[in-house]
């Protein structure tokens, strides 16, 4: 089914490389903290440690879930470490603010990381103001996406109909279980290095590969959709 933006009244946005482009390197700072972090645990060199994050990342989700399964580390100091990252290498974005906001309906966070880092990211993105909410690891119990558990808690936390709603993401294998509930879904293909793994194309209804420059066709055609009803 094609995506029809006239039937949504929600709209979901992931966080890293969705509101900011991957070429800012954020995540680069977070992944690298992330290899220190599983070398020190385990006392083996970074090669090894690479070898550990990865493995972990595509058999449970995140990095922090094939932690917390294998060797029972407590998240929050995980967390705090990996998130300890340098935010001046993010702008100020407020044209996509100003898209955002006028986007019809309600605006959230959907996220793996946790909410104090997330409010770091949009507060330095001065996005800040854009979303009503968010709903992170923590609020998952750490059972992140693509575990179906996380988009139900999310459904229920702030009350939306699915089936109103669209979920826009980076990485293609979070989308089936948003399909699977209802919700319309768009990857946002920015070409990062994990970003198509495990793509299911019937899971997807619009594929992009510019947020800012498909916000504006947006507003576009919901004026012309109001101009013309």
């Amino acid at each position: 089914m094609p995506f029809d933006p006239a039937r949504v009244d929600c709209w979901i946005f992931d966080l890293d490389y969705t509101l900011y482009p991957p070429a800012c390197g954020l995540f680069g700072q977070i992944d690298q903290r992330m290899g220190q972090y599983i070398a020190n645990l385990l006392g083996c060199d970074a090669q090894e440690a690479r070898r550990v994050q990865k493995m972990y990342f595509h058999d449970h989700g995140t990095t922090l879930a094939g932690l917390m399964h294998y060797h029972a580390i407590e998240p929050r100091e995980f967390l705090d470490f990996v998130h300890d990252v340098d935010m001046s290498v993010l702008r100020e974005a407020p044209r996509l603010a100003d898209k955002l906001m006028a986007l019809p309906g309600r605006r959230l966070i959907f996220t793996n990381g946790d909410q104090p880092y997330a409010e770091k990211v949009l507060a330095a993105l001065g996005l800040s103001h854009c979303f009503e909410g968010m709903w992170d690891v923590i609020a998952m119990d750490y059972r992140p996406k693509p575990e179906p558990s996380a988009y139900h808690g999310l459904i229920e936390a702030f009350g939306f109909d699915p089936e109103r709603a669209v979920f826009v993401e980076d990485s293609a294998r979070n989308l089936p279980p948003a399909k699977a509930l209802g919700m319309q879904t768009v990857w946002l293909d920015c070409a990062s290095e994990w970003g198509s793994r495990a793509k299911d194309d019937a899971a997807i209804d619009l594929v992009i590969d510019d947020l800012p420059l498909w916000l504006d066709r947006l507003a576009q055609n919901l004026a012309g959709s109001v101009a013309l009803g």
